[in-house]
């Protein structure tokens, strides 16, 4: 089936001009009001709250929203172009946005520590102890190649919740835990800036211990509480990119099955 080229811009989240899916949060909004809804102004309010308080800077906190719109949980193509437009923009760098990709790549690591505790509770004895010998079959190949490990022990990266990946996958963890090392000594951001930056995307996860681990950080890199908080509201305000993307979708579907009934009627 050919793809029209509206369909085309919709995937590649291009603007469609006087289409549904290129508009603003702005008018997405006031069309959701329309059609029943009260959440238009409530969250048209907050999402200017952030901006009109002055707690983070404009820049960073298209930085955090670029962070949500292509976190693995959200993947929205349309959002993120909009706010890596609004980045450019207020400032941000060719290496600062691309940093935010990078992490959010890495960030993907939830997955499995949602997962591995779970599996650990849940094997036999049986099945752990043959797990146990492999681990040190593969140990024993590579040397006991952990350092990665070591090194974000001694910059305070690490997270105890990882643990049972160690147990499971020591080399493929090293090997993770070796590119986070590189986009610490990066230096892209400040720590504070980068610790705000994994809260949300640990936040968006549903991730408790990283977002617990990444709040106790940014702390102790000089966060203040608002910095914080500035954080989670902006997690929150993502939760309309449902009505952003959908909303429109409703409106021309419901247009397309009126015609249909007009046309045979």
């Amino acid at each position: 089936m050919k793809e029209n080229c509206d369909d085309k811009r919709r995937r590649d989240g291009e603007s469609l001009g006087d289409g549904a899916a290129g508009k603003s949060l702005g008018s997405i909004l006031p069309q959701a009001s329309r059609m029943g809804s009260s959440l238009g102004g409530a969250v048209h309010e907050n999402d200017d709250e952030s901006l009109d308080e002055g707690v983070l800077r404009p820049k960073f906190i298209e930085i955090v929203c670029i962070g949500l719109n292509v976190a693995r949980t959200n993947l929205n193509p349309v959002g993120a172009r909009r706010h890596i437009r609004a980045a450019i923009e207020a400032g941000a760098s060719r290496e600062e946005i691309l940093f935010v990709l990078k992490v959010a790549a890495v960030m993907s690591i939830h997955s499995c520590m949602f997962g591995v505790p779970i599996l650990l509770e849940e094997a036999s004895a049986g099945s752990l102890q043959d797990a146990g010998k492999m681990r040190a079959k593969r140990l024993q190949k590579t040397g006991d190649a952990t350092a990665a490990l070591e090194k974000m022990k001694a910059i305070g990266q690490w997270n105890e919740e990882w643990d049972p990946l160690v147990f499971f996958a020591p080399v493929w963890t090293d090997e993770y835990m070796a590119t986070c090392l590189g986009l610490y000594a990066a230096n892209v951001f400040s720590r504070k800036e980068l610790d705000l930056l994994c809260i949300a995307f640990s936040y968006t996860h549903l991730y408790g211990p990283g977002t617990r681990h990444h709040i106790k950080n940014a702390l102790k890199a000089g966060a203040t509480l608002e910095e914080i908080m500035e954080v989670l509201k902006l997690c929150v305000v993502q939760g309309v990119q449902a009505c952003n993307l959908c909303v429109p979708i409703l409106a021309e579907e419901l247009e397309r099955h009126a015609a249909s009934k007009n046309a045979s009627a």
